[in-house]
């Protein structure tokens, strides 16, 4: 287990430890990760001088200084700006490979990634355009970076079902490069109920399903992702505790719960990371992971979110442990792929404790 000495917070937003011995991070899965939301202000202005996009920023430290926000809408009004200088195929694989170079160096063996085709297709950009674009990258991970990764689409809650339905449809024919439906954008007053007949069209055609709950809104909307949405994942999920009965239910199915530490400090859903729930929902029994969300606006990577825990949560080796272990079991992954990726945690842990640094091994085709 990595032992952090210090955290500090680098010029361009991303967190940085130093520890001791220099061991690598935690071999580990990403389950909650918005690629447009990876988008770095450097990169940004750089998209948006190719493009002749006018960002109103003089350079990165001044659009980094936008980045404090009050609430998700205020972080979400941010986010559609600056999305909009992804325009071609370059562009998305761009942001791609970026983000594969920067999760590896984290630990990340698997990434199953969100992408919002609404936003996109809202400027002018077709679907087709940004799902080829990714792929482009997303295929050769596994050979270019050692990231296997899977393709989520979100579904923008507040354009409403209509949308979404047509957004599903649309998407149809990339069926076999999109794994899962997701449910994201603004919450309070859009509840998962809403999209019932999307997500059951979406399970009709063999994905699966995840949805955003119980971050800004209520836990009867974690109550209705679970029983209308038939959700394999619970995205977010903290307010969950609010509700003993829910906590039970969560705990007694093992619902995995993507956690955001970063994000829930930085729009506020809790006032500081020692306010934060993650110590009560390990305590519970729950199948929590943890991950970045939107890391170029957060502060940091999933590993950055990994040795915050550990040092303002005081999170021991044996729960960080578990929590690497949970992302790989609550990962939409096969078999042979998911014990490779638990056998290379152990061995990774084995390897610490003894002094020596383990070999990773590549992940194995989904």
């Amino acid at each position: 287990m990595v032992i952090i000495t210090a955290v500090t917070w680098t010029s361009d937003g991303a967190g940085a430890a130093r520890a001791e011995g220099d061991h690598p991070p935690l071999p580990k899965a990403e389950l909650h990760l918005h690629i447009e939301g990876t988008l770095e202000p450097e990169l940004a202005l750089r998209l948006a001088e190719r493009n002749h996009v006018n960002l109103p920023y003089a350079d990165a430290a001044a659009l980094r200084r936008e980045y404090s926000f009050t609430n998700l809408q205020s972080f979400l009004n941010l986010y559609y700006a600056t999305t909009a200088v992804l325009r071609t195929e370059e562009d998305f694989a761009d942001l791609a490979r970026a983000y594969l170079i920067r999760a590896r160096e984290q630990g990340v063996r698997h990434a199953e990634i969100f992408f919002d085709p609404q936003v996109h297709a809202e400027r002018g950009v077709p679907l087709e355009r940004v799902v080829d674009g990714l792929w482009s990258v997303l295929a050769t991970s596994e050979r270019d970076h050692g990231v296997s990764t899977l393709l989520i689409m979100c579904l923008l809650r507040d354009r409403g079902p209509e949308a979404a339905m047509a957004t599903l449809l649309g998407a149809l024919p990339h069926r076999e490069r999109i794994v899962a439906v997701g449910l994201d954008s603004a919450e309070v007053g859009h509840p998962p109920s809403a999209f019932v007949q999307v997500f059951d069209r979406a399970r009709s055609e063999g994905m699966r399903c995840v949805a955003h709950a119980g971050e800004e809104g209520p836990p009867s909307y974690v109550w209705e992702a679970l029983d209308l949405l038939h959700v394999d994942r619970i995205d977010h999920g903290v307010r969950s505790m609010e509700d003993p009965r829910l906590v039970a239910r969560l705990r007694d199915d093992r619902v995995p719960l993507t956690v955001c530490p970063l994000s829930n400090v930085r729009l506020r859903v809790v006032d500081s990371i020692q306010d934060h729930c993650l110590p009560a929902m390990i305590e519970a029994g729950l199948m929590v992971t943890v991950n970045s969300d939107d890391p170029a606006y957060f502060g940091g990577y999933v590993d950055d979110n990994y040795r915050l825990v550990e040092r303002d949560l005081g999170l021991g080796q044996a729960q960080l442990v578990k929590l690497a272990e949970n992302s790989f079991d609550a990962a939409f992954l096969g078999v042979e792929q998911r014990e490779r990726c638990l056998r290379e945690l152990r061995e990774s842990v084995e390897a610490h404790a003894s002094g020596v640094t383990a070999k990773p091994d590549r992940p194995a085709r989904v």
